[in-house]
This record gives structure tokens, sequence and C-alpha cells, in this order.
């Protein structure tokens, strides 16, 4: 299987602060990869690298074999990124924004009226979808959000923090909404979070990071065998005393 994601040595600086201090890993074709670890550990750093958004100081990041600093416009056009504190039109409805992302994104390969209708799938939102996004919940526009990253069925989908702070319920059904969504759809696809419960129940594969540095790869559970642990949260913990 062909790597999506190539990310070798990368460092970045933001002044005299070091967010990335040679970070390496690969995510592999129509994976579920989770970048974990506690804030400020350098995962929106890295996601923000790979969704062509800033440069790297140093080390190189390829997205299906293409350069990120030199080749950023075809990268674009194959990726969606869900930014943390991303927001919607709050004067639109849910259906007026996710119609009009549909026409910004109409390309010729899939009509905005199917993107539109996956959208609307997808958010699970239902008669909501003709209310104003002002009126949403948190939960509800995040919901959103997550259907217009996904409803271009991108080759990669970029999702930083998707749950974050939202109530159970809505958690839930975003988890849902990804594990079912890239299942059907064989999209590749990186999750960033600190919620290491959630990207135990996402991913196929994680990679655990701290102050920059990528202390451990591996999957869910033979993260939790080679630490001894029962699940990812002591997994982490014990690999950061070792490191």
């Amino acid at each position: 299987m062909d790597d999506a994601i190539e990310v070798e040595a990368l460092v970045k600086h933001f002044g005299s602060v070091e967010a990335l201090k040679g970070a390496s890993f690969s995510v592999k074709d129509r994976e579920i990869f989770g970048l974990i670890g506690p804030n400020g550990a350098g995962k929106t750093t890295a996601l923000r690298i790979l969704s062509t958004l800033i440069s790297p100081t140093a080390g190189y990041a390829k997205v299906f074999g293409l350069d990120v600093v030199k080749e950023p416009v075809k990268i674009r056009e194959m990726i969606s990124y869900l930014p943390e504190e991303a927001g919607a039109y709050q004067n639109l409805s849910g259906h007026e924004y996710l119609e009009f992302m549909a026409e910004f994104y109409d390309n010729g390969d899939r009509s905005a009226v199917d993107m539109l209708e996956e959208g609307k799938y997808i958010s699970g939102l239902e008669e909501r979808l003709n209310d104003r996004v002002k009126g949403y919940s948190k939960g509800m526009k995040r919901r959103l959000l997550l259907a217009r990253a996904l409803m271009m069925k991108p080759r990669l989908a970029i999702l930083d923090e998707p749950t974050s702070g939202l109530d159970v319920l809505h958690a839930v059904h975003v988890r849902q909404t990804i594990r079912d969504y890239v299942d059907k759809q064989g999209v590749t696809t990186l999750i960033s979070s600190h919620n290491m419960l959630e990207v135990e129940y996402l991913c196929h594969r994680v990679a655990l990071i701290d102050e920059g540095v990528i202390i451990a790869v591996g999957t869910p559970s033979e993260l939790m065998d080679k630490f001894s642990a029962e699940n990812l949260e002591e997994a982490f913990m014990e690999a950061t005393k070792l490191g």
C-alpha cells in the first residue's frame, strides 16, 4: 500500500519557539491516522504544514508524492481541511451554506447538486438545515462543517480536533460519521486530537507527539502492548516517561 503522507525530519520555528523538532511519520492510503498529544505538542502545526497553509523551517512533507512547498496548488485540489476553530457563515441557513460550498468546490468531476445531497446526509441535521447557522449549537455547527469537509470526497481529509468542546451526543455522532464515511468512501484521513480514547476508537494507527517530537507510532493495540497499558492515555504517559 502506497503512502498518502510522508513527513521526514520536519522542523518548524515560530520565532524562538520550536513547534516541531524533526518529526517523522507516514500515513498509508485509505488509512485513518491519528496524531495525538497534549495541547501545544505540535499537532496543529503539522496539520497546517500538510494543508500547505504554512511552510516548514526544515525537513519535508509530501502528500500523494507532491511536495507541500513546491506543489501546494495541486495538493489543495486533493484535500479538505477542517481547523479546530473553523466557522460558517452565520446568516445563511445550513442548507444555503452547504449549497454555497458545493458550488465553490464544483470542478466538473462531481456536480454541486451531488455534493449538496452528500453534505446534507453527512450532517444528519435534517429539518434544522433550514435554520440560520447563527442559531446552531456548537455541536450542530461542527456537524455542518464536517459535512462541508467530507462532501467533496477528498483524497485526504485533515481534521483538527474534530470533536473538541462537543457534548457526548454530538461527539459520538461526529466520530461515527467519520468512521462510517471513511470506511465507505476510502478517504485517507489524518486526525489530530488530545482525546486519546477517541483516537483509539477511530484510528488504524496513531503517532504519539510531545513537545514537537514523535515518540511512538503504531496501532492502538501495539502501543498499548508496548507500554503495558490498558488504553492510549496510559501508553502516552509511559512513553513520555521513557522519552
